[in-house]
């Protein structure tokens, strides 16, 4: 019996040996450029770029689009990309070249630095809504959802301006990649932060054909901030416009997806500020079908704190006092959710809120005689709603 167990554990130490002798064909850290961020935006070449095009140094293209790639660790000292000047200081490098292929800017790289660029480790992927207007993302990320070294996983958003702004800071020691990164983190906190939207679920959604939307970036003195949402017509993939901050407040009512925030308003009496924080909500679509009429109600139902209160009464003493706020509160989220869908049906003739999915659902024979034009369809079709807010406690008070 002896023999035997020290047969097989001898054995099992044979085969782990096999398992865990590590990666055979790996490179060392100190020997490739480890890219977090890639910026793609219409072609505008650096002066880098221009330089070297009057000595020759060109190959055949078309100026397209540029494209912006975040190394970290920069080489100490060595130029930023478009810059023209050195920064210690940063954590990262960007370096950008202009084509009209990615992969073949890609390559062009191997001639600009002696680490070749791995994308294994890239975090998010930034397009600017000027590049978005002109090209459809499936032509724009062809190459990239091709690409076995970019992980599905990878984050995409849209930069309002220039994607190379939004992957530049001045802050000492901050790479913009990874802070873009951390506010989608955030959404717990702010109902105007959407699900991020990773390199798989925009691939399904560009397969589906529906209409969706994109986080986007504002940038202002070298800093960023969530924005709205860019939208992205079904049929083209292109950009159409953007949803406010406010929208993506009555969007989140209608899908339910409001992980935090803050809901303002005023007292009816005083006119003062007073705040609802939502703790949990709930939304249901109801589609209904009679013949070829088509229609959708909506139930939502919220509750939270009452967080702030500037009016005189501090601490709330009725219950009549609640119910005003309550209904106070029901009617700012009617405004939010009627600003939404307004520009849904009648601005932009798209549909972001899932309406058409829950039709799928629950009438796919009704589905199916609508889904080849759905975007238009769904601009006529009449929607109703109702809010419920219910305030379950006040924060921490004192008599």
């Amino acid at each position: 019996m002896n023999r035997y167990i020290r047969y097989t554990s001898l054995l099992a130490a044979s085969i782990l040996l096999l398992l865990i002798t590590g990666c055979w064909s790996s490179k060392e850290i100190e020997d490739v450029s480890v890219y977090v961020g890639l910026g793609l935006d219409a072609a505008n070449e650096s002066g880098f770029e221009r330089d070297i095009n009057k000595q020759g140094a060109t190959y055949p293209k078309k100026k397209v689009l540029t494209a912006t790639v975040q190394i970290v660790p920069p080489i100490t000292g060595q130029k930023q990309g478009g810059s023209g000047s050195s920064s210690p200081s940063k954590a990262y490098l960007n370096e950008q070249l202009t084509g009209d292929s990615i992969i073949q800017i890609f390559r062009q790289f191997a001639l600009r630095r002696d680490r070749p660029l791995i994308g294994h480790h890239l975090k998010v992927i930034v397009v600017s809504s000027e590049l978005a207007k002109r090209y459809s993302l499936e032509q724009v990320f062809d190459f990239i959802l091709r690409d076995n070294d970019i992980r599905p996983s990878c984050l995409v958003v849209v930069s309002h301006r220039s994607a190379f702004e939004a992957l530049s800071s001045t802050e000492p020691g901050e790479i913009p990649a990874f802070y873009l990164m951390g506010l989608v983190d955030n959404r717990y906190r702010s109902n105007k932060i959407i699900p991020p939207v990773t390199l798989t679920k925009l691939d399904s959604a560009m397969q589906s054909g529906d209409s969706f939307l994109l986080q986007n970036v504002v940038t202002a003195q070298s800093e960023h901030k969530f924005s709205g949402a860019a939208i992205f017509k079904g049929k083209t993939k292109k950009w159409i416009g953007e949803l406010s901050q406010y929208d993506l407040e009555g969007l989140s009512w209608i899908t339910a997806d409001v992980k935090g925030g803050a809901l303002k308003t005023y007292a009816p009496k005083t006119g003062h500020t007073v705040t609802f924080e939502p703790k949990k909500s709930h939304s249901t679509i109801m589609p209904k079908v009679q013949g070829d009429e088509i229609s959708f109600h909506i139930k939502i139902h919220a509750e939270g704190r009452l967080i702030e209160d500037w009016s005189f009464p501090e601490i709330p003493s009725s219950g009549g006092y609640i119910s005003e706020l309550e209904q106070q509160f029901e009617e700012e989220a009617h405004k939010q959710i009627r600003q939404v869908l307004n520009k849904m049906q009648h601005v932009y003739h798209v549909d972001v809120g899932g309406f058409g999915n829950e039709l799928r659902i629950k009438h796919p024979k009704a589905w199916k005689k609508v889904q080849d034009n759905w975007d238009e369809t769904f601009s006529h079709i009449p929607i109703t709603f109702e809010v419920n807010m219910q305030i379950t406690d006040f924060g921490s008070t004192t008599d």
